[in-house]
């Protein structure tokens, strides 16, 4: 069902399961992350201000990080992100003030943002033009296994431990993360030539390249960032949810997109990719909306699971868009610009909806996250012809090019 069979290069499946691992550590976290603080007296806005800091981290290192990788390599950075991450994940419970708590929320960010232009900008230069939502859907599947198994595992050593238990469980998934790195995958998979084309293009012609992509990942991180830490709150104060059902709720997401990913990936690369995600975009809003009227924790895990399907399954499809605009010279800067597009969104989402939730209550928050999502569809009806391959199949267009 997933054809592996396409993927012909081993270091695209070691860096499946450096991904596998790493969503592990992710699935606990965000499972966690809001509960731990809520339990330790910390309000909606300065949950949202900690959210920030992580961002922020996110913005600041994704901005040098094409440059980072193409000097060091991108094995050498995916290691030291992945390493650097177990380290954060595991002291985060263990603080108790506001500034050490964003002092490690900030490096956190840091050493995820390392490692995902790392990953994907080996993913995107690895594959082949025909297959690349294909190939970036696994690595999202791959990622979307941790989010699944990572909160059910939350909830069951809470159940039968501590919270700081369980973040060092998701640091110990992090640290064999970041040793399968260093020792599995290839070192020079990745070697960026000046002297192929597209390497001298502006910043400018890159960002207008890959406009519509970045529009989609800013929404998709300011929707995830905000809906990790004020659903589950939501959910707990106005709809009577349980913690130990709140702590499932992110599981319903993952399955989503851990079910439809390829799915719609495979659709992307036969007839567009921007159409693909305007669609899903269209798809996920209403389940937001969905939200607002749903009462019984059954149909909430059903919108849950359709948001993952549409809303999830976009972040595989947008990256390949813009690894079919770009030459790939420019997949390390791309895909910087991307991830920076990406943390500006968690950065800006988490602070604006602690304050709408904070003043105008749930509802209002989760109006201006679908708000969001039909700003994307109206950008990418304005730019449609963006995509390269509407109008006809991948193969047919990967040929073509090929041909040129």
């Amino acid at each position: 069902m997933l054809a592996l069979e396409k993927i012909r290069n081993v270091n695209i499946l070691r860096i499946y399961g450096v991904t596998l691992f790493l969503g592990l550590a992710y699935g606990i976290s965000i499972a966690l992350t809001a509960i731990h603080l809520d339990a330790h007296g910390f309000g909606k806005e300065t949950i949202g201000d900690l959210a920030a800091w992580f961002a922020g981290g996110l913005v600041l290192a994704s901005i040098p990080m094409g440059k980072l990788v193409r000097r060091f390599g991108a094995k050498r950075t995916l290691t030291v992100g992945m390493l650097g991450y177990a380290l954060c994940v595991t002291l985060f419970p263990w603080i108790s003030s506001f500034y050490g708590l964003a002092f490690v929320r900030f490096f956190d960010g840091a050493c995820s943002v390392t490692v995902w232009v790392s990953c994907e900008t080996l993913l995107l230069s690895l594959s082949e033009p025909e297959h690349k939502a294909h190939t970036i859907s696994l690595y999202a599947i791959a990622l979307a296994i941790g989010y699944v198994v990572g909160p059910l595992l939350a909830s069951l050593v809470v159940r039968f431990a501590t919270i700081s238990m369980a973040f060092a469980l998701a640091g110990v998934f992090a640290l064999v993360a970041g040793l399968y790195a260093a020792f599995q995958v290839t070192a020079g998979t990745y070697q960026h030539d000046e002297t192929k084309p597209g390497s001298a293009s502006s910043a400018g012609t890159i960002l207008w390249k890959i406009k519509n992509s970045c529009f989609a990942t800013f929404a998709y991180g300011y929707f995830q960032a905000a809906v990790v830490l004020f659903l589950p709150l939501y959910l707990g104060e106005s709809k009577g949810i349980t913690l130990h059902q709140n702590t499932i709720i992110p599981a319903f997401f993952a399955g989503g997109m851990l079910l439809f990913s390829n799915v719609v990936a495979r659709f992307g690369d036969r007839f567009g990719h921007l159409l693909l995600m305007r669609v899903l975009s269209t798809i996920g809003l209403t389940m937001i909306l969905g939200f607002v009227y749903l009462d019984a924790y059954p149909l909430m895990c059903a919108a849950v699971f359709v948001a993952g399907a549409s809303l999830g399954a976009i972040s595989p499809v947008s990256l390949a868009l813009q690894g079919l605009q770009c030459e790939e010279a420019e997949y390390s800067r791309a895909t910087s610009f991307y991830n920076t597009f990406y943390a500006i969104g968690i950065l800006v989402g988490p602070v604006a909806s602690s304050r709408i939730f904070a003043g105008l209550g749930g509802p209002s928050m989760l109006y201006h996250l679908a708000a969001i999502w039909a700003g994307f569809v109206l950008f990418s009806l304005l730019f449609a012809r963006d995509d390269p391959r509407v109008g006809r199949p991948l193969s047919e267009a990967a040929g073509s090019e090929r041909a040129s």
